[in-house]
């Protein structure tokens, strides 16, 4: 049987990139997600295996490259010139989802640890003077809580306390956050309806909508 696919680019392409997770994969990647365990932190419902199978498919279509890392060991993941070519069909495709894939949350599914990561890379690091800021978010159902060290130009994300006095602390219902992360409520609202608390000093409260980055999505809608 004839491989039609060599005659057409549309179905070499899709072959690549349409397996599932690849996409995903390729999103960690195009936002600056190298090591392993990073990227299990932003696909957090990848097995290990799956994802390691994944990569390697990746490396071999050339889509990216294995390096030894500079730090420690184990090997980082790049995205080649050819993955690079993706970033076009990668925020297309989340543009997309974002218009059109419905507008409620499924509040059962949603993962706070998640969610900052999300928000972890979307800090704006240049609306913060202070060599280091920590703010605490505190999570009411289920009950968790997360650090994000900014010390720019870098931003941790911290799962256990470092022992770092807290600037700020949120307070959030995980739905509120996300909505707000999301560009689909205003700060105002979700802060006027309790769902979201800011403690903290005036000037740590009040610089809160400068840092605090929305997804590169909220400002899709559907027409």
């Amino acid at each position: 049987m004839p491989d039609y696919g060599q005659f057409c680019p549309v179905s070499r392409g899709a072959e690549v990139f349409a397996e599932r997770w690849t996409p995903l994969i390729v999103r960690e990647l195009l936002n600056g997600s190298h090591r392993f365990t990073e990227l299990q932190l932003g696909l957090p419902r990848i097995s290990r295996n799956l994802l390691a199978q994944r990569l390697a498919s990746l490396a071999s279509s050339g889509i990216i490259e294995r390096r030894p890392a500079e730090r420690g060991r184990g090997f980082t993941y790049h995205l080649t010139s050819a993955g690079q070519e993706l970033r076009p069909v990668v925020e297309a495709l989340g543009t997309w989802g974002y218009r059109w894939g419905g507008t409620e949350l499924p509040t059962r599914e949603l993962d706070p640890a998640l969610l900052m990561w999300f928000i972890r890379r979307r800090v704006q690091v240049q609306a913060l003077r202070r060599g280091r800021t920590v703010v605490r978010f505190d999570f009411r159902r289920p009950r968790r809580s997360f650090w994000l060290r900014i010390e720019p130009p870098t931003v941790d994300l911290c799962f256990t306390d470092e022992g770092f006095d807290d600037d700020l602390v949120v307070d959030a219902d995980v739905a509120a956050l996300t909505a707000l992360w999301l560009g689909r409520v205003r700060l105002g609202d979700v802060l006027a309806a309790g769902s979201v608390r800011l403690e903290g000093p005036d000037d740590a409260r009040r610089s809160f909508s400068r840092w605090f980055g929305l997804s590169p999505f909220a400002g899709a809608r559907a027409s």
